[in-house]
């Protein structure tokens, strides 16, 4: 049994609220059971140097902890002088698997940003940041084609993501801290809604797993990412139509 009682591959509650800061063209505070992400997005009429003249934009995605979002404070990594390379890693995930489903040329010469900030940390950061990233890339470029700044509607397919693994020799889905701090086997993964991968990131952090095991936690994530899906398309309803 699951500390929180959950099956095997049932999600944690879901939650996105809309517009949770004024500041920002959208924001949306992403939360998968106690894991809470703030993702913010800001559409800028240039792109980097290095894609001048393309004729087309970039996506791209920053993310961080803020210090008590976890049981110990983390001191900030501004302090430090340098973010770490799981940060990176987690930030250039994010991007990759948002660019995966965005046109980049009907986005035009302009480059959004999506800003992962985890206000709470229950296991799940990286994945409860890329829905959270999906839903306000969505509105962000959804005001643009409705203010007719673009021709097409640049997002292809909806994605999601989630965690799965083999906690006590169990395959399970939306690991919890708990859970994934103990895990045998811890697994990330990245799909369109039409169950077409995006990335798979996954560890055996003792011993070793079978592809039984394998097969199963992929249908999990395929399970998950379908309800996550579905979530997004009932949230977003009429606004993009892809």
């Amino acid at each position: 049994m699951r500390i929180d009682e959950r099956k095997p591959d049932q999600l944690r509650n879901i939650d996105f609220k809309l517009n949770f800061i004024k500041s920002s063209e959208t924001s949306v505070l992403a939360s998968f059971g106690d894991t809470r992400v703030l993702c913010t997005a800001t559409v800028e009429n240039n792109i980097p140097r290095w894609m001048k003249n393309k004729g087309h934009g970039w996506v791209t995605a920053e993310y961080g902890m803020l210090p008590r979002s976890t049981n110990l404070r983390n001191m900030r990594e501004s302090v430090k002088g340098k973010q770490s390379g799981r940060t990176l890693e987690i930030q250039r995930l994010i991007g990759r698997s948002l660019r995966a489903v965005v046109d980049l040329e009907a986005l035009g010469e302009r480059t959004i940003i999506l800003d992962c900030d985890v206000i709470q940390a229950d296991g799940g950061t990286r994945t409860t940041a890329i829905n959270g990233a999906f839903i306000a890339l969505s509105r962000a470029v959804n005001s643009l084609f409705d203010d007719r700044k673009i021709d097409s509607h640049p997002i292809k397919k909806y994605l999601g993501a989630i965690s799965v693994g083999i906690y006590k020799n169990e395959v399970i889905m939306d690991l919890n801290y708990n859970e994934d701090s103990q895990a045998d086997t811890d697994m990330n993964i990245v799909m369109t809604e039409d169950s077409e991968f995006i990335e798979i990131q996954g560890t055996a952090e003792n011993g070793s797993f079978s592809s039984d095991q394998l097969a199963l936690m992929l249908n999990y994530a395929k399970k998950g990412i379908k309800e996550i899906t579905l979530y997004q398309k009932k949230l977003l309803s009429s606004n993009i139509n892809i």
